[in-house]
């Protein structure tokens, strides 16, 4: 075989085979290859765009939006208050449910029947009873517990106190959510754990690593790229879940914008400015997943891809590379 008929076959898409362009040859003297034509692409895309570009004239001229009383309201003292309170139950219902969510899924996967069944009964009662009717349950705790004690079990008890004096409707609403946020966070725990090959740890305790320096080097890394997508997606959950305690009368979000439309009669733009912070917090939240998962990946990558700050710089490079005048010009 010769070394043209090597270097032929090395390059499937030599010019005589290629649709060249009447341009003619490209700054390296190679013939330029014309790209297909997708006609169709574009009748969509322009299609798409003419469909977004009317709903956004309806947001902007319909004056049944009221946009000047949703920037009235959308950083109004009340409102951000509120914004507060359901931020503050978001943070409590993750770091406790995902807290007892890792104890339950360890005691699913562990080796004692006892601890197993208890996690499983535990989440599949959880799991099966509406989020609404556990909050409402805590929230009337008082009625079947006057006062609690903590003692030794079936023994006596070190201090008493009066349930209403310390389970408040915030604390009913953080115990209610993060209750029902350890049952499926568990799930999602245990999902992780098993995905990690056994082959991997019986080489680390091959090797003598200790169990503790184990599950931080070898498990957690590893199952973390399965658990991240779907607790960022509990989270966000959790996070617009907690309109649900309005049923409560607790000031969070939506109970607060309901407050003021309830005054004023300006539902739309009321409901506007929750669901715009609604959007925003989530959009953080998404944005912190992403680069969350990003530290997990680089054991999984060589090389990561660029982050999308990273690409706009990259272009923003490349176009005024292309726009510089050559160096030597003069004006």
């Amino acid at each position: 075989m010769t070394a043209s008929a090597v270097s032929g076959a090395a390059n499937p898409a030599r010019p005589e085979q290629a649709s060249v362009s009447p341009e003619g040859p490209d700054e390296s003297g190679l013939p330029r290859i014309a790209g297909a034509w997708h006609p169709w692409r574009w009748v969509v895309g322009a299609i798409a765009l003419i469909l977004v570009a009317q709903f956004a004239h309806g947001l902007i001229t319909n004056p049944g939006w009221d946009w000047g009383t949703f920037a009235q309201y959308f950083t109004a003292p009340s409102v951000l208050a509120a914004l507060q309170v359901t931020l503050e139950l978001t943070l409590w219902g993750t770091v406790l449910g995902f807290a007892l969510g890792t104890l339950l899924a360890i005691g699913r996967v562990s080796n004692n029947p006892v601890l197993r069944v208890i996690a499983w009964t535990y989440i599949w009662a959880f799991r099966s009873i509406p989020l609404i009717v556990q909050l409402l349950f805590w929230f009337n705790i008082a009625y079947l517990y006057q006062r609690l004690s903590v003692g030794i079990p079936f023994g006596p008890a070190f201090f008493d106190f009066e349930v209403n004096g310390v389970i408040s409707g915030f604390t009913a609403a953080v115990i209610g959510l993060a209750l029902h946020q350890a049952a499926y966070s568990a799930e999602l725990i245990r999902a992780g754990l098993l995905a990690v090959d056994q082959g991997q740890l019986d080489a680390a305790a091959a090797l003598g690593i200790p169990k503790w320096r184990q599950f931080r080097t070898v498990v957690l890394p590893q199952a973390m790229r399965s658990i991240l997508p779907n607790a960022a997606n509990e989270v966000i959950g959790l996070f617009k879940g907690t309109s649900i305690v309005s049923v409560m009368a607790i000031a969070e979000l939506f109970y607060q914008v309901q407050v003021v439309f309830g005054r004023n009669g300006r539902v739309v733009p009321l409901l506007m400015v929750a669901t715009v912070w609604y959007i925003v917090l989530t959009t953080i939240l998404s944005i912190v997943q992403y680069y969350i998962e990003r530290h997990y990946a680089k054991g999984a990558q060589r090389q990561l891809p660029p982050t999308p700050w990273q690409r706009v710089r990259a272009k923003v490079t490349e176009i005024a590379a292309h726009t510089a005048p050559p160096r030597g010009a003069t004006r």
